[in-house]
């Protein structure tokens, strides 16, 4: 009956860990006359559109900005905001905020199509070794194939960024405002490595919801080639 091999293919795709799954793989194989390598693939495809969905969230406008991943200010500048808020001009802090997020935004942009590429030149070793792995298999397996090029793109971003809205310039302002308070201890802690590591931060961990999704929703795995790995046959 159709309708029991599309649930056995969906059982499959559960990512769940069992140590009989190549047992299930096989006998889905049997079952449906779909090969190995049509079912990797179609696991593939279901991670480049959950996880580009991901991706293209955070760049959109506020991705970053109002959402869990906002970017605050680093450990050692938290005394700079405290006092400027105590003193009444916590607009110069949120204003600096607000840039420092839309640099993150504009670095986001660059981060699906090193996804999408790391994801298409996964062997059917790593898919199977995801299929069988834990929750964050799939965000273990990007971040440890694409992390460094990641940096090594978000970095110079994020920098530009900072500059074209301004983000460095006004937090400048903040720093002279508080260190012209009487008896304050000079600071001016650097920003763009800081952001760029936070915007990493953000990213894998939107990484991780997307990954949990693809494998708790079935309507999150749909695509074209599942359609065609789904699909009720004659």
């Amino acid at each position: 009956m159709m309708y029991k091999k599309f649930a056995l293919l969906l059982i499959c795709f559960q990512f769940v860990a069992c140590t009989e799954l190549q047992q299930v793989l096989n006998t889905a194989t049997a079952a449906t006359g779909l090969t190995s390598e049509q079912i990797g693939n179609g696991l593939k495809e279901a991670l480049q559109i959950g996880i580009g969905k991901g991706s293209d969230r955070l760049s959109a406008l506020d991705g970053y900005y109002k959402s869990p991943y906002k970017i605050l200010l680093p450990a050692e500048a938290q005394k700079v905001e405290k006092t400027l808020r105590d003193i009444g001009a916590g607009s110069l802090v949120d204003n600096a905020i607000e840039k420092i997020n839309r640099a993150a935004e504009d670095a986001a942009k660059g981060a699906k199509p090193i996804f999408v590429a790391a994801i298409r030149q996964m062997s059917f070793q790593d898919a199977m070794g995801i299929l069988k792995g834990d929750k964050k298999a799939a965000t273990d397996y990007l971040n440890r194939t694409t992390y460094n090029q990641l940096y090594s793109k978000f970095q110079p971003v994020i920098k530009n960024s900072l500059n074209k809205k301004k983000a460095l310039d006004q937090w400048t302002k903040v720093v002279s405002k508080y260190n012209k308070i009487p008896f304050v201890e000079k600071q001016n802690p650097k920003l763009d490595d800081y952001i760029a590591n936070k915007a990493l931060d953000g990213l894998f961990a939107m990484v991780a919801k997307e990954e949990l999704n693809i494998r708790n929703n079935v309507s999150a795995r749909s695509s074209d080639l599942l359609k065609k790995v789904f699909a009720q046959q004659d």
